[in-house]
This record gives C-alpha cells, sequence and structure tokens, in this order.
C-alpha cells in the first residue's frame, strides 16, 4: 500500500465556532427549504383561495404552534443571512485572520437572535 497522507477528521481538527455555524448555516438553510417553502405555498394559495381560505390560515398562523414555527422560520432566515455574508466575506479572500475568524462566528448566529427579536418586536408592537 502506497504512503499517502490521510485526511484530517474530527479526532485531529479541534472543535470551534467556525465549524458549528458552517453546520448552523446549512441546518437553517435545510429548514427553510423544507418548512419554510410549504407554509410560503400555504400562504399564496390561501391569498388565491379567498377571504375564508385565508382566515383560516391566519387562525393557524397565530395559534402558539404557528408563531412559534414562524419565529423558528424568522430566526432560520436571519441566521441563515448573517451566517451566509460572513461566508460571502470569506470567498472574498478576507476573514480568515484566526482572531476576525473566531469573531464574526461568533457573531453569526448573535446577530440572527438580534435580528429575529427586532423583527417581532416590530410585527407584535403594531
Amino acid at each position: 500500500m502506497a504512503n499517502r497522507p490521510l485526511s484530517p477528521h474530527l479526532q485531529i481538527w479541534s472543535w470551534g465556532p467556525h465549524m458549528a455555524v458552517s453546520i448552523l448555516h446549512r441546518i437553517t438553510g435545510d429548514g427553510m427549504a423544507l418548512v419554510g417553502l410549504p407554509i410560503l405555498v400555504w400562504w399564496l394559495a390561501a391569498l388565491a383561495g379567498g377571504p375564508e381560505t385565508y382566515a383560516t390560515f391566519q387562525t393557524v398562523a397565530g395559534s402558539l404552534i404557528g408563531r412559534v414555527v414562524l419565529i423558528g422560520l424568522s430566526w432560520a432566515y436571519f441566521s441563515h443571512l448573517a451566517s451566509g455574508i460572513r461566508h460571502f466575506v470569506l470567498d472574498a479572500g478576507a476573514g480568515y485572520e484566526l482572531g476576525t475568524n473566531k469573531t464574526w462566528s461568533v457573531l453569526a448566529p448573535v446577530i440572527g437572535i438580534v435580528l429575529t427579536v427586532a423583527f417581532w418586536a416590530v410585527i407584535l408592537t403594531r
């Protein structure tokens, strides 16, 4: 057998916030696709279906479970947006310094939470 180098794996790499935010980016993207898209289609169908259909959608969306799902989707959106901007900056070749990368890895989910709270504060105070 050839003496080839082994690829690094989780036993070699130390866990860091950059890994967690990368995994979170994938999870939020999948969550928006698998949960958000059917809700968006349902909302559009309710709009096209008339006042009774839209009232049913509003009742479900306004319930406790509906609000939890909508808040979760908005958190997924804002977290995905923040980590997407981080990835965009990394793709441009900036932000690879260890301190900068760690700072933005920690800030991306925090920014998602702050934007979600601000978004729902505006919605619920109207």
